[in-house]
Order: C-alpha cells, then sequence, then structure tokens
C-alpha cells in the first residue's frame, strides 16, 4: 500500500475550510450561499472562506480566476457561449435555447426527493415536440438501465449536496437542458467548469448513483481509484460506504475533502492488493492517455466495476474510440453491464454511471 498522503482536507487560500462544517453549514441555507444575481464569484468567496482579493488561477481545461469566470458568465449566450445543442450534423441548431421550464425539470430528474424514473416520464410526458425537452427526454431513457434488484427510494428531506445544488443554478445560468445524441459533436465548455472541477470534482454526483454504488458494494469496501480531491470519497461515506481512495495526485485541486488519499498509482496499488479481488473498483471520469484504464481493468481480479464517465462517443473518458460498455462487452465478456444511469452532466457534456458485474462473481442482492 502506498503511503497516505500528509495533505490535510483544506482549500487553498481559505481562512477555515473543514467538510463537516462545510456541509453543515449548507444543510441550514443553502440558498444563502448559492449565487445571487448570478454572481458566482461571490458564491464562492462566501462559500469557501475565501479573500475577496482572491486571484487563484484555476487550471483545468482552461486557466482561469474567479474574476474571469464571472467576466465570462456576464457575456451570457454571446459568441455561441451556451451553444450546447448542435444538429445532426454537428452545426448550430435553430431552436432557440430551453425555456426555464424544461431546465428545471431536467435538473429535478436528479433531485433525492424525486423518483428518477418517473421524473424522466414526466421529462418525456411533458415535452412539445421536436423541442430540445424532447430529444433529452429520448435520449436519457434510451440510455437508461436499471434492474429491479436496486431499490432507490426518493427521500423526505434532500440530500445535501453542494455540488447539485451549484450545478442546477449552472444549468439556469447557461441555458442547459440535458444532453442529447448531438451532444457528441459538442466540442466547447463554459469556463465555469474549472471552478466546479477544482471544488468538486469532474462530475456531479447525484443521490441515485451513490445509493446504486452503495447498493451494489454489498457491503465491500469500494475502491475509489482514481479519487481526486475526494468529494465523491467523502459523500459515498456519509452514506455509510467504507472506501479507500487512492490517486497519485498529479493533478491539484483546490479543495480537498478527505486527509487519507493514498498516495499510489492505480496499476500498482492493485496489484499490492493482489487484485483486490473483494473490493468493488470505483473509476470516475478515467483519462484517456497512458493507457490507464486498460491496465487498471486488468490488474482488477473482483467482480464489480463502476465507471463514471461519458456515454457517448466523445472520447473523454476510459478510451478514445470506444464508449466503456462497448470496450467491456468486447474485451471483458465476463463482465455483464447491469446499470447504465444518466448523472447530471454539466452544459455539453453526457456522462452516466456504469456497474459491471462478473457473471460468476456474487448474486446481486435487493437491498434497501
Amino acid at each position: 500500500m502506498g503511503p497516505v498522503t500528509n495533505l490535510r482536507a483544506q482549500t487553498t487560500g481559505s481562512a477555515e475550510f473543514e467538510p463537516d462544517t462545510f456541509f453543515e453549514s449548507w444543510a441550514k441555507d443553502s440558498s444563502s450561499l448559492l449565487p445571487r444575481d448570478n454572481d458566482l464569484r461571490a458564491s464562492i468567496i462566501e462559500s469557501f472562506n475565501l479573500a475577496n482579493s482572491d486571484s487563484y488561477i484555476y487550471h483545468a481545461i482552461a486557466s482561469v480566476t474567479l474574476a474571469q469566470v464571472q467576466e465570462a458568465i456576464g457575456y451570457a449566450g454571446d459568441n455561441g457561449l451556451h451553444a450546447w445543442y448542435p444538429n445532426d450534423h454537428g452545426e448550430s441548431s435553430e431552436l432557440p435555447p430551453p425555456p426555464a421550464a424544461d431546465i428545471t425539470a431536467y435538473t429535478s430528474v436528479f433531485a433525492s426527493t424525486t423518483s428518477t424514473s418517473k421524473s424522466l416520464t414526466a421529462l418525456s410526458a411533458n415535452a412539445k415536440k421536436g423541442s430540445h425537452r424532447a430529444t433529452v427526454a429520448f435520449h436519457l431513457q434510451s440510455k437508461r438501465l436499471l434492474p429491479s434488484t436496486y431499490t432507490i427510494s426518493k427521500l423526505k428531506k434532500t440530500h445535501v449536496n453542494p455540488y447539485y445544488d451549484y450545478w442546477t443554478w449552472s444549468c439556469r445560468d447557461l441555458e442547459w437542458a440535458g444532453p442529447t445524441a448531438n451532444s457528441v459533436h459538442v466540442k466547447q465548455s463554459h469556463y465555469i467548469l474549472p471552478v466546479f472541477m477544482h471544488h468538486f470534482g469532474c462530475v456531479c454526483p447525484s443521490y441515485e448513483s451513490l445509493e446504486v454504488i452503495k447498493q451494489s458494494a454489498r457491503g465491500r469496501k469500494v475502491l475509489d481509484l482514481g479519487s481526486g480531491n475526494g468529494y465523491r470519497t467523502y459523500m459515498l461515506r456519509r452514506l455509510g460506504v467504507h472506501v479507500d481512495a487512492v490517486d497519485n495526485l498529479q493533478s491539484r485541486y483546490r479543495s480537498l475533502w478527505i486527509d487519507d488519499t493514498i498516495v499510489e498509482e492505480g496499476e500498482k496499488y492493485l496489484k499490492a492488493q493482489k487484485g483486490a479481488k473483494d473490493a468493488l473498483l470505483l473509476l470516475v471520469y478515467p483519462i484517456v492517455g497512458s493507457k490507464f484504464t486498460l491496465r487498471v481493468l486488468h490488474a482488477y481480479a473482483g467482480d464489480t466495476i463502476c465507471v463514471v464517465g461519458t456515454q457517448n462517443g466523445n472520447g473523454y473518458t476510459a478510451f478514445k474510440d470506444m464508449i466503456i460498455d462497448e470496450y467491456m462487452a468486447a474485451e471483458k465478456p465476463e463482465y455483464t453491464k447491469l446499470v447504465q444511469i444518466a448523472l447530471p452532466s454539466f452544459a455539453g457534456k453526457d456522462e452516466a454511471l456504469f456497474v459491471f458485474e462478473r457473471q460468476d462473481g456474487g448474486k446481486q442482492q435487493k437491498m434497501s
């Protein structure tokens, strides 16, 4: 096992940051912390206790400061900044941006207090023919796979998830009502994304997806390989899941949510654990280069693999020329795809959680 990092949970430049306290404050009054008048800069500064003069550079798909991100937000959809819906040929759509009601209907699909399947049905049933909403609903429903062995009950009280709340705000601001089959043609993103990636991670976890991982684990340890800043590990632990977070920490994040990351290369760690046969393997946004995904999948000896990544052919995660389920079907036929559920995707993205189970592995059990 590699060494545990001596980096504590922290936010660079913050006068005070402690994850549990952050969540407690968010649970009490998230509305006062979310952007008011679309002022994301002020919101991040207040939420993470940063100096008003903050000049930290967020390096990701672009290198930007909070002030520069806020300037981009002010341009709204000018110069194609909100051009998320190309036609079948990858050209700009002639349809106007989706209305606010359709955006809300999309974000509500992932709310912890709603039934995802029923919300998807409503998304489709109430859509105007030929609208963005109609094509989004069809796309998400056509991809969805969730067997009845999984029991995801809607909550009476909202599940605390700051990333989901910020993501919901971003959908309204960026006029994003969800992905379609043509999202594969979208090559741009928005300057907001580096801020989200640094503070929360590459992809927003929904309550449903966290529960699916928990139930897929069936009491086993979850090995979050490539755990990044630890937000998803932290969220799973809040649900009582035993998670070991492993990352080489070559990427730098402004916020770190855990203080016990095991600093190690994924393949090397798995070999040291003799394939981690008794653990569930979780890969979130596995990198395309250096054959990382290929090596990790070959080194793993267990029965259950969960992958968070793209569900279209844009080549952003795992493999450049195929989606993860295509690779598993062709190269790992001993694993069966059990689950494919859409995730709260940032504007222009189309992301999902996949679960693969070894055919001769443990039987899937129904869990509450």
